[in-house]
């Protein structure tokens, strides 16, 4: 079991090669999987995506108040963060009020604001209007400030599988300087930095729906997040708005979503301008990394 990990890890490499090698899954009669950078009969191409998607809509949306002849339009934030918003108006008929310019905000987490005051041209007949509305997580305001993060999780040593700008799955704004550790799932995840819990998911098995798979975000002081993925379901132990401290305990590591193996994905990200992206850091001590096992490096 353990040189299947090793071997799994090992094609994920983030520094083997500036091209992405073609692995190949392949499944015997047994049920056993097995990965391999040649092709064998019925084995199909296996495309690892490690995108980070976390359903907000629920959490951050218009809130219109009506009264006769009058639509007041709120945007709520029940997020334990800020959140940066771009509301405009489209496709106008007997509407007052309407801005011409989209309005450009950053709201305060747990807010609801009022953003616009819609009113009847002619009384008696309904306002005619189509909202575009979007929204990302986080102030762009500000600048990250200088930080080594100790290691999230306690017991190893482990080593590190993917790297930054892997070209797997780290690339793309959200996760190009993502870090991917192998280690076994049960594996006590702790948080590197202080700060607020902002998002968490708990309940997904296998990988469930989401290509995070469980999950817990934590926002830092200076704006930047951590955010720790593919926990063991269940295993979340803190809550949303909760503050922590370095060391606090957050879940244990696992193999939930689209992930290539029992590993924890640790990323730190900001908000640069209606959108996330990944930002550089370091560890506070150095990690290995695990030899490619599917070019035959030993």
């Amino acid at each position: 079991m353990l040189a299947r990990l090793l071997f799994l890890c090992g094609l994920f490499l983030a520094c083997t090669s500036a091209v992405a090698m073609t692995i190949y899954k392949s499944t015997d009669a047994n049920g056993v999987v097995s990965y391999s950078d040649r092709p064998s009969k019925g084995a199909q191409v296996f495309v690892f995506q490690d995108r980070m998607v976390e359903r907000l809509e629920r959490q951050v949306y218009l809130d219109i108040k009506k009264q006769k002849g009058t639509d007041v339009v709120f945007v709520r934030n029940d997020l334990y963060a800020p959140v940066e918003i771009a509301l405009a108006f489209t496709g106008l008929s007997n509407v007052r009020g309407a801005p011409a310019q989209t309005i450009r905000r950053v709201l305060p987490a747990r807010s609801n604001t009022r953003l616009a005051l819609l009113t009847a041209i002619s009384a008696g007949k309904p306002l005619v209007y189509s909202p575009q509305f979007h929204y990302s997580l986080g102030d762009p305001a500000g600048a990250a400030q200088s930080y080594r993060y100790p290691l999230p999780w306690r017991g190893g040593p482990f080593r590190l599988s993917q790297g930054a700008n892997g070209q797997y799955s780290h690339y793309g704004p959200k996760n190009r300087y993502a870090m991917d550790i192998a280690m076994p799932v049960g594996t006590p995840i702790i948080a590197a930095r202080a700060g607020v819990v902002v998002k968490t998911e708990n309940s997904q098995s296998g990988r469930g729906t989401d290509a995070s798979g469980n999950f817990v975000r934590v926002l830092h002081d200076d704006g930047t997040m951590g955010v720790y993925l593919h926990l063991k379901q269940g295993s979340v132990s803190v809550r949303e708005g909760q503050r922590v401290k370095v060391g606090s305990p957050l879940a244990l590591s696992g193999n939930t979503g689209n992930s290539s193996g029992p590993h924890l994905h640790f990323v730190v990200q900001r908000n640069t301008g209606e959108g996330l992206v990944s930002i550089p850091y370091q560890f506070n001590q150095p990690l290995g990394a695990l030899p490619n096992f599917a070019l035959g490096k030993q």
